[in-house]
This record gives C-alpha cells, sequence and structure tokens, in this order.
C-alpha cells in the first residue's frame, strides 16, 4: 500500500522524501515510487500541472526517540529542502510541522508519545474523516483498528508499524493540486473479484481503464487499484 501525491516536480519530492526516510527511490513510469515494506507504507509521486492550494487532508507524522533525534530529524529534513510551516499550533505544543519542497505538511513527532510506540520512523498517516471511514479502511485492509474513541479511529497492520488515523468530518470540496490518494496493489487476475469486495464494503466505482481503477471510499476519497508487478 502506498499514499500517492500529486507533485509539479516528483523527481524532487520523491528524492527528499527517499532521503528522509533512508529508502530508495524507484521511477517505474507511473511517477516516483519511495517504496514501503510490510509495515512501512510506501510514499508515490505523480506529475500534476495543478498547484497546492489549501492545507492537505491527510499529512505524515515522523517519529523520534529523544529530544536530540527529534531536532536531528527536523535539521535533516530542513537541510533536504523541508521549511518550517505555521498551521496554528500552540506554542506549548512539542511537535515540529515543516513542508517538504512541493508544500505538503508533516510533523516530527516528540519522544516519548505513546500512541506511535513501535511504529517505526514513518509513525502515521493522519486523515481528515469520519468513524465510518476508519471502520470501512479497516475491513478493506483487514488491519484491526486500534484506536476507536470520541469519533477518531486508527488502523494498523496485524505486523506493526505505520498507522492509518481519521478524526473530524470529512474534507469539503476537493480543490485541483495537492491531491493525494491511497493506492492498493492487487493479485493480478484478482481486480475485479477485489473491486467487488470493496464495493461491497462501501465504497463506489469511480473511474476505470486498462491499468487502473479508481473508486471512492465513504467519506468521497478517491483511492486507486492497479495490479501488483
Amino acid at each position: 500500500m502506498a499514499v500517492a501525491f500529486e507533485a509539479a516536480d516528483p523527481a524532487r519530492v520523491g528524492t527528499f522524501w527517499a532521503a528522509l526516510l533512508g529508502r530508495p527511490e524507484v521511477d517505474d513510469g507511473r511517477g516516483v515510487l519511495v517504496p514501503g515494506t510490510e509495515t512501512q507504507l510506501g510514499l508515490r509521486f505523480v506529475p500534476s500541472s495543478s498547484a497546492k492550494v489549501d492545507q492537505n487532508p491527510l499529512h505524515l507524522h515522523l517519529t523520534s526517540t529523544s529530544e536530540a533525534d527529534q531536532q536531528d530529524v527536523v535539521g535533516r529534513a530542513l537541510g533536504l529542502g523541508a521549511r518550517h510551516l505555521d498551521v496554528g499550533q500552540l506554542p506549548g505544543e512539542r511537535h515540529v510541522v515543516l513542508a517538504d519542497p512541493e508544500g505538503n505538511e508533516l510533523c516530527v513527532i516528540e519522544p516519548g508519545t505513546s500512541f506511535l510506540a513501535g511504529t517505526g520512523f514513518l509513525g502515521e498517516v493522519t486523515c481528515e474523516g469520519t468513524r465510518a471511514d476508519g471502520l470501512f479502511w479497516s475491513a478493506a485492509l483487514g488491519w484491526p483498528l486500534v484506536w476507536d474513541q470520541d469519533q477518531e479511529t486508527a488502523v494498523q497492520s496485524p505486523e506493526g508499524g505505520t498507522k492509518i488515523s481519521w478524526g473530524g468530518e470529512p474534507p469539503g470540496e476537493r480543490h485541483p493540486g495537492g491531491r493525494q490518494w491511497f493506492e492498493l496493489a492487487v493479485v493480478a487476475g484478482g481486480l475485479a473479484d477485489e473491486v467487488a469486495r470493496l464495493v461491497g464494503l462501501g465504497a463506489a466505482r469511480a473511474a476505470l481503464d486498462d491499468r487502473v481503477v479508481e473508486l471512492t471510499d465513504p467519506d468521497g476519497n478517491v483511492f486507486s487499484l492497479r495490479p501488483a508487478r
């Protein structure tokens, strides 16, 4: 599974994330992929001519092991092309908010945050969205709910690793530019069956071509299914 981002310069932002996460970058003809693992989500950057307009409804949380490590992560990110960002965080808050070279928001979380214990460096993908969306994705991925309180949900692979969380209302009007979506790889030959399963769970069909199926989740967010290579 990967989180896809539209990008004016996929190579530049892909290089940033690959270097920051300590992963390779792969140009596979569909954009630049920073591969994930069984427990860490991948990132994909695809070309787009649209400029980012508003704050993203989805952003990434990176973990740290100590205050010195947190500052080291921030310093490395800034050295790779990130910048500090003010999104209204309070003076007493200990996480550090940054923007990557294309303006995508990310947070470097302070050490000792129990919710992200054991998740790995890419600790969380946090999304605007309802409890219904979290329940859908739990069923769609086969990942258990690891948080379900006060209309906030989170899921995580049974193997551990990156958590995906939802809270608040779904995004309103979707502006062009800065679009993000989940991308799922499906075993060859099983695409039609997987589409039917996801529709049965509450997804809706959005688009289809010879290489990719686009669906929407209960909150109306587009996600894509592609045959696994």
